[in-house]
């Protein structure tokens, strides 16, 4: 019940919150969208009060949210300010497309997410875990999806011309906007997934099977069943994120989904398709998060109504040398790059040496303007960072906070998550202005929901582990069970999560700037130098890999040290002892999701 009000309220907000925009913005709406019919129309004052007649607008921001709202539950989402076709086929259209996008994308994240954690539950189901540096999974969330979709066009479309570059006519169009999209999803699942297994393999119902001898595939079967449902309320959000997040993706290859919608309609103040835009984004989050829900339940069975899920043992981490290797190299080279740009000018134009390549006075090549790319690299360091880590801290903080209490946190994240992150923007600027405080601002308020909704099933699942009960009926104080217990056995994964996400937040900023809604130019802010050599790729592929490769690296080393450093800590051995001989379980569970045995 809390999480379908929290939904409800959540989708009225944002609704409302985007119905002020033509006035929130600080600009006139009826200037606006004549700019938006036609750019050589004078804007007479005679013009903008017709325009003010004809939409409305002198009746005020309530009057028409009201109408709206009233057409709504008519079925009818009204006319486009600018072009006077009816929302409704269009917002439906794009859906479809958008949609469709998804569902290829979803299998691409899911096809890569299960090829790099399947050793993880090949080592498990042998016994022979050892941590892994989750390098490559670091490597595809670190990827820009606009710049995977630019390489793709480039040298799939271009170079090769082995499939169409541009529109929505054929399947075939289809294959690299889903490439684009499904790669660097598929990495931040896949380091969920393998970042829950691990622990999954230490309970000890696996000791048990595989002491009976059962074959290591039935083990990490069941050990999939078990781990999932942690990660499910991800998927969920990675799927809806795929619908309305694209906005870059859909740009670059000129397809025409929800995410391209909701920004044209935003741009040009049509406030009927923006509203409706936003509203189907927002649906069909909520709609996949109620059926996410539903399967996870499912997949945990009854144990979780009945609170005898297994308790969380504690994971040995072994770092192989290839582990250490990773990290070594991973924060050796951008320390060595930062070092070495700081020695120089980021700022220093010289018109001769645009777009040069690498060489002795450039060792990393110049940009479009003839800035040093690796000068640049240095000095965009710390606010790069500084601002990403910023961010990603905050979100962690209400991600926590707001996952322990589960059903509001999934209604909020579902509704949040809906919204992409250049609408955020757009709807921050036009009442804070643009600059790099109101982006930072924005980008928080669309980073939070992956992140608490992965606490609140977290916090389910604890909460429904026999120790925690056992301690309960020992009389134990709430407030030390849920944070000597609960809270350390989420805030581990929720961390690791989180400094998964570093790259989508620095990118997400990164987008805004080149919008004109974060760090204005000449910044050197690496997200921001990736995107202005974004359209040379071709010529200089240089200026833009090296910031690409730059934020890589410090996610492969982040996530390869959070390995070790954030992992959960063991239960106390009087605690747990004293809960199992108490009330906790001694065996196993007969199958993984069901009730240990007495």
């Amino acid at each position: 019940m809390t999480a379908l009000v929290a939904r409800v309220v959540g989708l009225a907000a944002v609704v409302a919150v985007v119905g002020l925009l033509p006035w929130s913005s600080g600009r006139d709406p009826a200037l606006s969208v004549l700019r938006a019919r036609s750019a050589e129309q004078e804007p007479t004052a005679e013009a903008l009060a017709a325009v003010r007649r004809e939409l409305g607008l002198d009746a005020g921001p309530v009057a028409l949210f009201g109408d709206w709202l009233g057409g709504v539950l008519r079925g009818d989402l009204g006319r486009s300010w600018v072009g006077g076709a009816e929302v409704l086929p269009s917002v439906l259209a794009a859906a479809g497309v958008s949609l469709s996008l998804m569902g290829a994308a979803l299998a691409v994240a899911v096809v890569v997410a299960g090829a790099l954690s399947a050793s993880a539950f090949v080592r498990g189901a042998r016994g022979t875990g050892r941590a892994g540096t989750g390098a490559a999974s670091a490597v595809l969330a670190a990827l820009p999806e606009f710049l995977v979709a630019a390489v793709l066009l480039v040298v799939v479309s271009v170079w090769l011309g082995w499939l169409p570059p541009f529109g929505w006519q054929e399947p075939r169009h289809l294959v690299l906007p889903a490439l684009a999209l499904g790669l660097p999803a598929g990495g931040i699942l896949s380091r969920l997934v393998a970042d829950a297994a691990p622990a999954v393999f230490e309970e000890r119902w696996v000791v048990l099977w595989r002491s009976w001898g059962c074959p290591p595939g039935v083990v990490a079967r069941a050990a999939a069943r078990r781990a999932l449902p942690a990660v499910l309320p991800q998927l969920g959000l990675v799927a809806v994120g795929l619908t309305g997040g694209a906005v870059a993706v859909e740009v670059v290859f000129a397809v025409p989904g929800l995410g391209r919608t909701a920004l044209g309609a935003a741009e040009a103040q049509d406030l009927p398709l923006l509203q409706g835009s936003v509203l189907a984004l927002v649906l069909l989050g909520s709609a996949g998060g109620v059926l996410v829900d539903l399967v996870r339940r499912r997949m945990l069975g009854p144990a979780l109504r009945a609170a005898a899920l297994p308790a969380p043992p504690p994971v040995p981490v072994r770092a192989g040398r290839a582990h250490r290797v990773v990290v070594a190299v991973s924060a050796l080279v951008p320390a060595v790059v930062v070092g070495w740009g700081l020695l120089g000018d980021p700022l220093r134009v010289d018109p001769a040496a645009r777009l040069a390549p690498p060489g002795w006075a450039h060792p990393l090549g110049t940009d479009a303007v003839g800035r040093d790319v690796l000068a640049r690299l240095g000095h965009g360091a710390a606010a790069t960072l500084t601002v990403t880590v910023l961010v990603c801290a905050c979100s962690f903080g209400v991600a926590l906070v707001v996952g322990f209490l589960p059903g509001l946190a999934e209604g909020a994240a579902e509704t949040a998550n809906a919204v992409p992150p250049v609408i955020a923007g757009i709807l921050v600027a036009a009442t804070a202005g643009p600059g790099a405080a109101g982006a930072s601002l924005a980008v928080a308020l669309v980073s939070w929901p992956p992140l608490a909704a992965h606490a609140a099933a977290l916090v389910r699942e604890n909460r429904a582990a026999t120790h925690v009960t056992a301690l309960r009926a020992l009389g134990a104080p709430p407030w030390w069970t849920w944070t000597r217990h609960v809270l350390p056995a989420v805030a581990g994964p929720v961390a690791r999560h989180a400094v998964v996400r570093l790259p989508g937040i620095a990118l997400a900023l990164a987008s805004l700037g080149f919008l004109g809604l974060g760090a204005p130019p000449p910044s050197p802010e690496w997200g921001l130098a990736l995107a202005e050599s974004l359209p040379y790729l071709e010529r200089a592929p240089w200026a833009a890999l090296a910031p690409a490769v730059m934020l890589a690296l410090t996610a492969t080393v982040a996530v390869s040290l959070s390995t070790i450093a954030l992992r959960p800590p063991a239960w106390r051995a009087d605690d747990r002892g004293t809960a199992e001989r108490k009330g906790g379980s001694r065996g196993g569970p007969a199958r993984p999701g069901d009730a240990p045995a007495p």
